[in-house]
């Protein structure tokens, strides 16, 4: 599946959103994040709080990643 990324003016927005959703291309709302994903995320956002100096900065990071 492809993803797009778009801009949309304020002022459009709802217009926008109407178009998507009489298009069929709305987001399915019975969506289910396990629970135990969103512990882990709860856990990790608890630790970096209590620890902010444990996190990278994604600036100096982003060169290092690659995908093959």
């Amino acid at each position: 599946m492809k993803q797009v990324t778009l801009n949309i003016p304020d002022n459009k927005y709802q217009f926008f959103m109407e178009l998507v959703r009489n298009l069929g291309f709305d987001k399915p709302e019975d969506i289910c994040i396990p629970e135990e994903h969103k512990a882990i995320v709860r856990e990790r956002t608890l630790k970096s709080k209590a620890n902010p100096d444990r996190l990278l900065d994604w600036n100096q990071v982003q060169d290092n990643f690659r995908f093959d």
